[in-house]
């Protein structure tokens, strides 16, 4: 229910700050399971997904959204975010089997497979989640381009400002293989990748954004 009044208030107001521009919303499925995989530019970015489309989407959003700056807090409380801890490993599974838990009761996860926030607007390699969940359930997976929401809610900005974005929704994906096979969650990574990268057009580089961040 509180997700249905935040929805309500939240929807005219990214339409408005937003002027989004989304193609292909004919590929979200109005029912059933299937898992959104959407380039990262912003820390907006799993807010307004929820806040644009039609059915209820659940996000990952990492632990330090939870704390720290209020509007982030905000946003992901408000949004129904899964917090995850990205130095956990046990905290990152935890996250996936909830969400695998939320794909079989029917419902629509967004993940971002980068894993962080892009540093520069390119492209970085997926993060193999994605994959585990893919294939653990058999749910579909959407690839989504986002563009302009670094504009929205720029690195170190405390409040949201107006600029236009665009949101493009790629066909459903659906892989074979074995979630407990490092080849095959590789694999479908990979794939889930490039097709984000056709609808986004972003260059793309063979390296994870965390440690590039880690190393400037």
């Amino acid at each position: 229910m509180l997700y249905q009044v935040v929805k309500f208030a939240a929807t005219p107001l990214a339409n408005v700050m937003c002027r989004p521009h989304i193609s292909g919303g004919s590929n979200v499925p109005r029912t059933g399971g299937a898992i959104l995989a959407a380039n990262h530019l912003s820390m907006i970015d799993s807010f307004l997904l929820p806040a644009l489309l039609p059915r209820h989407v659940t996000f990952a959003a990492k632990s330090e959204y939870f704390s720290g700056n209020p509007v982030s807090q905000w946003f992901m409380r408000l949004g129904g975010s899964l917090p995850t801890d990205r130095d956990s490993a046990h905290a990152a599974q935890a996250m996936l089997d909830a969400a695998a838990d939320l794909l079989e009761r029917g419902e629509l996860f967004g993940i971002h497979p980068e894993g962080t926030r892009s540093p520069d607007g390119r492209l970085y390699r997926g993060k193999i989640g994605v994959a585990w969940l893919a294939l653990r359930t058999g749910k579909p997976v959407l690839p989504v381009a986002l563009s302009g929401t670094e504009k929205v809610m720029p690195v170190g900005a405390k409040v949201p400002r107006p600029a236009k974005i665009g949101i493009t929704i790629g066909e459903p994906m659906r892989f074979e293989g074995d979630y407990r096979s490092a080849r095959d969650r590789r694999r479908v990574t990979d794939d889930i990748m490039s097709a984000i990268q056709k609808l986004s057009g972003q260059e793309y580089v063979a390296q994870y954004a965390a440690s590039l961040k880690a190393a400037s």
